[in-house]
């Protein structure tokens, strides 16, 4: 699964954004600075996220949108369009139009 289909589906679990997941976040403290533990406990407590899918959030919470370029433009299952992930949500994503 690529990354931005981990945030994809974070959001259809949810019916949160990764930016209001970032915006949450923030409002708790978490940020730059913030080991994965803490972002992972709250994730699982108030959302029932697995640590795979909790991951996928305290990369944007903690590094922001930007991904390796390793899997970009490849065809392995875990391929991305861009190494900059949409985090808007996926109804406005102008990659998945089309």
């Amino acid at each position: 699964m690529s990354f931005q289909a981990y945030l994809d589906n974070i959001e259809t679990k949810t019916g949160l954004t990764p930016r209001q997941f970032i915006d949450l976040a923030s409002e708790r403290g978490f940020g730059a600075g913030t080991k994965a533990t803490p972002i992972l406990e709250w994730l699982k407590a108030d959302y029932d996220l697995s640590r795979g899918y909790g991951m996928a959030l305290v990369h944007v919470i903690t590094k922001g949108p930007r991904i390796s370029a390793k899997h970009v433009g490849s065809d392995g299952a875990h391929a991305d369009p861009s190494d900059e992930l949409w985090l808007d949500g996926k109804a406005s994503n102008p990659a998945s139009a089309g």
